[in-house]
């Protein structure tokens, strides 16, 4: 972070340029990634008190802390415009006026020195004091320049254990509020901060019940300008223990991606009231650059992590020789699968995950996008590193989970429906054929990328994303809509997120975002339905692999599990070997009861919403809000599909539209 005097911010602050410094001293931090009709302020987050004041100061630092603001600068870390106090308030006060922000003898009935500071001492903080509000001046004035009208948020934290009866999460404090002009503004702010939700707490907001708004720092501006609005605001130090000191983690993390919602949404509302431009969204109102500290985390995580790829390692390497092993045997013996070793030291690689700088993220809902990615892969790892172990399994449920009730009642319900007349199609292609075939379509929707044979895999068809191939198994034969299916799954959407992702400037998105393996595959099913090739046939294999899962969970005995889906659910030996591999292959692999559900939840989305951005890469619905903010502010390229994935079902419903419709 720069280092610059108060003259050199403010000059450049007048040609408009953006920049992140301490001001010279370190009295306070400015951060101006962009300009925007919107500043935000923690002035009391700060603790440091300069060494003069060390030897006189009598309270504890526990006692100081106590009536500081901690964390507020996290509050309003994800906006481009921010000024933070670093200086403790006992020092100067930045919301009292400048002759009255240093304290005599006492503040909040406690002796804070031995001695009344010195004229000189005095003068030093109020110096401090004033260049903090020139700095600001200087900002609003070139906001209300730029923009006509702005809005400062003043967020302060109050101690709330001494208040003997309940009292609300925030307070916007109006007692300097042109209410008459501003107060459908507060009362849009109020509104939008009773949505925010927190883990086993009660949110409430209110106006005026515990601060009434009197700082220095709203009458500063009310003297000043004309045309910003201050809102002061403060929230219960329900993120912390008040007393000790100790932050709560968890609380913290959604109250920031709470307030930024808020705090957004409301400055929006303003701007559109009162602003040039009446079409102004939230997004319009965050910055539309990645920040250094977004690309310097994203960079370390996929230096790290980039070859932390499940099917590569938990495909067997020697399957079909143990395909004819098994079928010599008449289906009694269990094939003994053999795995590529794991050349990355599991216990290595979780310490320097955790070792990132994820804090270093400003952005509230980006940091809770990667701590999200983060605690993914830790669980990932464990899972490929078990590989062929008994704790396979049980890694394997923690990473992907197990189907519920409702998923084995689609997949029963899917088993029972008649087979369609006229579904079933007798010519079978080959696996070369097959080759030629994703060839024509790969050039045909511009993708240059190489489709090769396999002997190593167990699907069909497989997306090395790593590589930015497509696999066929060399055994494989499929039926003339078979191609054209996994064309659309494969290559509409494996490869099409595969070249998106890398086109980004966040690799993130190649790595995988938490729960992408649902939503792609989802989305990838979703996209067979739309080109109309989604048939009984393939429909009843989902459902299968929900029942193979179910039976690997239950019996935990290759043979058993493929003797069950030949003979009570009369699948050929061929599809139940593949079928009972795809869920015993690593020890027992939970992964594909997720394609059914993925699908469930994929159909269900369309309903809400365009599915285009979860093109942008290998995304999740967890992040999706996320993303879609991402995309709008121009941090992710927005993505196109190859086709039309808006679903329009023809006049009666077919059959398959009815089953689809069905599924719950």
């Amino acid at each position: 972070m720069l280092t610059l005097s108060e003259f050199e911010c403010i000059e450049l602050i007048k040609k408009g340029e953006c920049f992140q410094a301490e001001v010279e001293g370190g009295a306070f931090i400015v951060k101006i990634d962009e300009y925007s009709p919107m500043v935000c302020t923690a002035i009391h987050n700060g603790h440091r008190l300069r060494d003069d004041l060390k030897k006189a100061f009598l309270l504890s630092k526990d006692e100081r802390f106590y009536e500081e603001d901690p964390y507020t600068d996290e509050l309003v870390s994800s906006f481009p415009i921010v000024l933070i106090g670093n200086d403790s308030r006992f020092e100067y006060d930045l919301n009292r006026a400048k002759t009255l922000s240093t304290y005599y003898k006492t503040a909040w009935n406690k002796q804070v020195w031995d001695k009344p500071l010195s004229p000189k001492q005095r003068a030093f903080s109020h110096a401090k004091h004033e260049s903090f509000y020139n700095v600001l001046e200087a900002i609003i004035t070139r906001l209300e320049m730029m923009f006509n009208n702005s809005i400062i948020f003043d967020m302060h934290s109050y101690n709330h254990q001494r208040i003997e009866k309940d009292t609300p999460t925030f307070n916007i404090g109006s007692g300097q509020i042109d209410v008459e002009r501003w107060g459908s503004i507060c009362q849009h702010f109020e509104c939008e901060l009773n949505k925010i939700t927190l883990p086993n707490l009660d949110v409430r907001a209110a106006t005026d019940e515990v601060f009434q708004g009197r700082g220095y720092l709203i009458a500063h501006i009310n003297a000043h300008f004309d045309n910003t609005l201050v809102l002061p605001v403060e929230v219960k130090k329900v993120f912390m223990d008040e007393s000790k000191g100790e932050v709560y983690p968890l609380v913290l993390e959604e109250l920031k991606a709470g307030v930024k919602h808020a705090i957004s949404e409301t400055a929006a509302h303003f701007m559109r009231r009162f602003g040039k431009r009446k079409k102004v969204r939230n997004v319009d109102l965050l910055s539309s650059s990645l920040a250094p500290d977004i690309l310097n985390l994203d960079k370390q995580l996929y230096s790290l992590c980039r070859s932390v790829e499940t099917l590569k390692f938990i495909n067997p390497v020697n399957i079909g020789s143990e395909r004819k092993k098994f079928f010599s045997k008449k289906g009694l013996v269990a094939p003994e699968f053999n795995y590529k070793q794991l050349n990355i030291n599991p216990y290595q690689f979780r310490e320097q995950l955790y070792k990132l700088p994820v804090e270093g993220v400003m952005d509230a809902d980006i940091q809770q996008l990667y701590r999200h990615v983060i605690d993914n892969l830790a669980t990932k790892i464990e899972l490929i590193s078990s590989i062929g172990s008994d704790n396979f399994v049980y890694n394997s449920l923690k990473y992907y989970g197990e189907p519920d009730k409702n998923d084995l009642a689609n997949a029963e319900f899917i088993l029972r429906a008649p087979m369609i007349e006229g579904e079933e199609e007798t010519e079978l292609h080959s696996a070369e054929y097959a080759v030629d075939y994703f060839r024509v379509k790969a050039n045909e929707w511009g993708f240059n990328c190489k489709i090769e044979l396999s002997s190593r895999i167990v699907a069909k068809a497989m997306v090395d994303n790593d590589k930015g191939s497509l696999l066929i198994n060399k055994d494989a034969v499929f039926t003339a809509k078979e191609l054209v299916a996994f064309a659309y799954h494969e290559l509409g959407v494996h490869m099409l997120t595969t070249v998106n992702a890398k086109r980004q400037d966040l690799k993130v998105f190649s790595l995988g975002l938490t729960g992408n393996t649902q939503a792609q595959e989802g989305l990838a099913i979703y996209s067979e339905y739309c080109s109309g090739n989604l048939t009984l046939s393939r429909l009843k294999i989902l459902a299968l692999r929900v029942i193979a899962v179910n039976l690997m969970l239950q019996q935990r005995e290759f043979t058993s599990t493929y003797q069950t889906l030949v003979h009570q659910y009369g699948v050929s030996n061929d599809d139940a070997f593949t079928l009972t591999t795809r869920v015993y292959r690593g020890g027992g692999f939970t992964k594909d009861y997720l394609y059914l559900k993925g699908f469930r939840d994929i159909v269900s989305l369309s309903k809400t919403m365009p599915l285009d951005n979860l093109l942008v890469g290998k995304a999740g619905l967890l992040d999706l809000p996320t993303i879609n903010e991402m995309v709008e502010r121009n941090l992710l390229i927005k993505p196109t599909s190859l086709f039309d994935l808006q679903l329009s079902t023809p006049q009666p419903p077919s059959i398959i539209d009815y089953l689809v419709s069905a599924i719950r």
